[in-house]
C-alpha cells in the first residue's frame, strides 16, 4: 500500500468513527451549526429541539451512505455491528470555559451583552464566570453566587430575586418598583400575604421581613407559616416571623434522669431563720 492509498484508508476511518460517535453523542451533547450564530439559532428553536434535530439528521445521513470500507451495507447498518463493541459513557461529560468577571454595583455581571445577577455578598469583587452550554455558574472564592439558564439574544438582563432579598433590610421600598421584583411568582400563601401587605403604611418593611426569613431558612418553612397565620386570621410579619421562630427553633433538651447515687436525699428547706442563727445574737442587731 503507498502513501496515497494509506491516506484515503485513514481518511474514510476516521469519518466512520466520526459518524459513529456523532450517533452516539448527539443525545448527550448540545451541539451548533457552525454557520449559525447562537442567538439565531435560540430564536427559532430550543436546545433540546436542536439536539433531536440534529440526531435525526444524522441517522438519516447514515443510513443513506455507503460505508467506506464495506460498499455493501450503509453506515448505520456498520453502526449497529460495532455498537456493542463500543465502550459505554460512565457519566456524562462536563465541558466549560472560565473567565473572571466583575460585578457592578447593581448585582450584575455582563457576559455576551446579556446581564445575569448574583448574590448582594458577591459587589465590589471579582467572580469566575463558567460558562456551560445551556447554563452559567457563577462562583466565589469556590461558593456558588449565581446560577442560570444561558441567554443566547442580546440586550437582556437576567434576574433571580432571591439575589436582592438582603438588599431589601435597607431599602425595603425596591419591592414597588424594583425589576427584580417584578413578576415574582412566589407561594399563594405569601402572596396573599404580600397582597395585603402592599396596602398598608409600613408593608415594605414587613414584606423584607418575611422575604429575609425566606432567605436564611427555607421558603417552605415561610409558606406554612404565613398558611398557620392566615388560617388563625393573622397577616402581620411579626406573627408569621414568631410562627417561624418556633418551627426553626431546636426543642428542649429532654430531662436527664440522674443516676441513683447522684440522686437529692435530703430536700432543701426554705427557711430564712436558719442565717439568723448563724450570726447569732448580731445578726438581729
Amino acid at each position: 500500500m503507498n502513501m496515497g492509498e494509506e491516506v484515503s484508508h485513514l481518511k474514510a476511518h476516521v469519518n466512520t468513527f466520526y459518524i459513529n460517535g456523532a450517533l452516539q453523542r448527539a443525545s448527550e451533547q448540545p451541539h451548533l451549526k457552525t454557520n449559525q450564530k447562537p442567538s439565531q439559532i435560540n430564536k427559532k428553536v430550543g436546545s433540546q429541539e436542536l439536539n433531536a434535530r440534529l440526531q435525526k439528521d444524522a441517522i438519516k445521513r447514515a443510513k443513506e451512505l455507503r460505508h467506506p470500507e464495506n460498499l455493501e451495507v450503509t453506515v448505520w447498518e456498520e453502526f449497529q455491528q460495532e455498537k456493542p463493541l463500543l465502550t459505554h459513557l460512565q457519566k456524562p461529560f462536563v465541558g466549560f470555559r472560565e473567565k473572571t468577571v466583575a460585578v457592578s454595583r447593581t448585582c450584575l455581571i455582563n457576559f455576551e451583552r446579556n446581564k445575569y445577577s448574583v448574590e448582594a455578598r458577591a459587589v465590589g469583587r471579582q467572580v469566575q464566570l463558567q460558562v456551560y452550554a445551556t447554563r452559567i455558574v457563577l462562583r466565589q472564592d469556590g461558593e456558588i453566587v449565581g446560577e442560570h439558564e444561558r441567554c443566547f439574544g442580546r440586550g437582556k438582563t437576567i434576574f433571580n430575586p432571591w439575589h436582592y432579598v438582603p438588599v431589601l433590610k435597607r431599602k425595603p421600598g425596591a419591592l414597588r418598583n424594583g425589576a427584580p421584583f417584578r413578576d415574582w411568582d412566589l407561594p399563594p400563601a405569601m402572596t396573599q400575604i404580600w397582597t395585603h401587605l402592599r396596602g398598608t403604611s409600613d408593608g415594605d418593611r414587613q414584606l423584607a421581613d418575611i422575604l429575609f426569613a425566606a432567605y436564611q431558612h427555607d421558603i417552605d418553612v415561610v409558606e406554612a407559616a404565613c398558611e398557620e397565620a392566615l388560617k388563625s386570621g393573622l397577616r402581620k410579619a411579626d406573627a408569621i416571623l414568631n410562627i417561624v421562630s418556633r418551627r426553626t427553633n431546636p426543642p428542649p433538651p429532654k430531662a436527664i434522669e440522674p443516676p441513683a447515687h447522684l440522686q437529692l436525699k435530703m430536700a432543701p428547706i426554705a427557711d430564712c431563720a436558719r442565717y439568723d442563727r448563724l450570726g447569732g445574737s448580731h445578726a438581729t442587731a
